[in-house]
């Protein structure tokens, strides 16, 4: 571009009598917005709350602790031939990537036994994922949203967290007698127990549960694909299973998923005290464990939304223990 030289004098001019605090000022907010506040925000725009912070782990990066404000919505696989597409694990090649799930199980029969002192929730799991910054998908069932609305609302509104549809009742959505002793749920309920357990998770407080679907102890037919369609769900398996309800210690917890953990891996296990005593100390082992062979810990949402995930075989699915 040719300046005009004859002007040169007169901008020269105009930059020593411009006042400085009017620009710093907007130039010094921008900074700190930038970086997440003055007192660090995990320099990605989260909030400063010590559960949402991103924190170094061994030297390397940090987890992903949650989306800004105003992310787009969970990212869903396409349905295909009017079926529920289904999620088990993320891309191989996509770095070491791992998503911790935890089915929050409660059925409506379940409450006389809650309101006698029997645990559903696990607040002491949920403290350790909050301490060590582990991001987390929830599945949970509307019945426990309405047994711990105070809990539901904490979890769904903590950007660590995601939370998932596990159904209303907690019923079996496969025509199989043999789902760990399941009732079973007729195929016209299907879609309601979907849409009644989104329900009861927004009205405990959860202003976005994401559009993901696990079927109680992992059991379901093409038929039950079928009849959840219309909900818009992704249905997340996972390719790790804890046993975690069955384990007699944490330690056979721990050493079975990271035997079995993988890139992309999705690992089930449950935030059910009574169901799962030892999941909490079992997670206290993995987690260091994991990261200390480089992997990091993400929501299913950041694996389904690298576009690389999973979809696997359509059809009977039994034996998983979730």
């Amino acid at each position: 571009m040719i300046q005009n030289l004859a002007h040169r004098p007169v901008l020269r001019a105009r930059r020593r009598t411009a006042p400085v605090a009017p620009l710093l000022t907007p130039l010094l907010a921008l900074a700190l917005a930038a970086c997440g506040g003055s007192e660090g925000g995990g320099g990605r725009g989260e909030p400063a709350s010590p559960s949402v912070r991103e924190t170094a782990v061994h030297g390397r990066g940090p987890d992903k602790a949650g989306p800004a404000a105003g992310a787009p919505a969970a990212p869903t696989l396409p349905a295909k031939d009017g079926r529920t597409p289904v999620f088990s694990h993320g891309a191989r090649d996509g770095g070491k990537l791992v998503a911790l799930t935890f089915a929050a199980d409660m059925a409506p029969e379940h409450g006389t036994r809650a309101a006698g002192g029997e645990r559903f929730d696990n607040p002491r799991l949920v403290a350790s994922l909050r301490r060590m910054r582990v991001p987390a998908t929830i599945f949970m069932t509307g019945r426990w949203a309405d047994e711990y609305p105070d809990q539901a609302r904490s979890l769904g509104r903590d950007p660590l967290f995601e939370v998932g549809n596990h159904s209303y009742s907690h019923g079996s959505f496969s025509d199989s007698t043999s789902c760990r002793g399941l009732r079973p749920v007729s195929p016209d309920a299907m879609r309601a127990e979907v849409d009644r357990a989104f329900a009861a998770i927004r009205r405990a407080g959860v202003p976005d549960p994401v559009p993901y679907f696990r079927f109680p102890g992992g059991c379901f037919d093409d038929r039950a694909l079928r009849a959840v369609t219309p909900a818009g769900v992704t249905a997340v398996q996972g390719d790790v299973v804890s046993g975690d309800a069955s384990a007699d210690t944490a330690d056979e917890v721990a050493e079975r998923v990271l035997a079995r953990v993988k890139p992309g891996s999705v690992v089930v296990m449950h935030a059910t005290l009574s169901r799962a005593p030892g999941t909490d100390a079992a997670v206290r082992r993995i987690v260091p464990e994991l990261r200390a062979r480089g992997y990091r810990f993400v929501r299913v949402s950041e694996l389904i939304g690298t576009g690389r995930g999973q979809d696997r075989d359509q059809g009977e699915d039994r034996g998983q223990g979730q």
